[in-house]
């Protein structure tokens, strides 16, 4: 471990979920595989509705540590990540001193176009090819216009990918909804990754139920719809995490 690394904590923040325990796993996942590569002196996570909990986060790091990254693991930059969490940790953005620490706070990481490699790794798992429809699913809100920003951009880097794929966006709570998705897809087979950083309430519960899946499946006539695993549950999200904090890193 090298003097920088000793001095230098990674911390993974989330939203967590006192309703749905499997929440957590993503972040934990990526906690202990980072952790295993050894490029932090100190990894730790904090969540909002469960325990650890982000406001004693910081509290939590050895003393010698001089330089702490926040990742905040959200799809979308927006009410969590912009005031609750930094409320919570009392920070400035995107740099604070606290403590005598440097702390610099990053971007959501479904912002990162690396994000776009975790919705391609579940859709071919799920055994999509070309002349499938593939839809990239987000939560979104009419409060919130950015909600459903990342949705957006991570389906248009998919689609300069595969420029003649039908690749879609579809919402929960904003249109175009994920109840229209029959519809507004034209093939005979249609994979859906929900991009969600884990396999919540949402995952689990409420979209089978909108889509009437079965054991991850539903059929009209000859058309199939496959619904996967959130995109970041791929082990790939550790990937996606260390590359927004060094990037952050290398701005200061």
């Amino acid at each position: 471990m090298t003097e920088t690394t000793s001095s230098r904590a990674l911390v993974l923040v989330g939203h967590g979920s006192a309703r749905n325990p499997g929440t957590r796993l993503p972040i934990c996942a990526a906690v202990q595989e980072i952790r295993r590569r050894g490029s932090y002196a100190q990894v730790r996570c904090g969540l909002w509705k469960e325990e650890p909990h982000v406001s004693v986060t910081l509290d939590k790091l050895e003393d010698h540590i001089e330089e702490v990254t926040v990742v905040p693991v959200f799809i979308a930059d927006g009410y969590y990540t912009r005031q609750v969490i930094p409320e919570q940790m009392q920070l400035s953005l995107p740099e604070s001193t606290l403590k005598g620490r440097n702390v610099r706070y990053t971007r959501a990481v479904g912002s990162h176009p690396r994000f776009a490699d975790l919705i391609l790794q579940r859709a071919q798992e799920a055994g999509w090819h070309s002349g499938d429809s593939l839809v990239v699913l987000g939560h979104g809100t009419p409060r919130n216009p950015e909600s459903g920003t990342n949705v957006y951009l991570q389906a248009e880097r998919l689609r300069r990918r595969f420029p003649g794929e039908e690749i879609k966006t579809q919402y929960i709570d904003q249109a175009p909804f994920v109840t229209e998705v029959w519809e507004r897809c034209s093939g005979q087979r249609i994979v859906v990754v929900p991009l969600f950083v884990a396999d919540g309430w949402h995952v689990t519960e409420t979209i089978p139920e909108d889509l009437g899946l079965a054991e991850g499946r539903a059929r009209r006539g000859d058309r199939e719809l496959i619904f996967t695993g959130a995109a970041g549950t791929d082990p790939g999200m550790a990937d996606v995490i260390l590359s927004i904090a060094r990037e952050a890193e290398a701005q200061a």
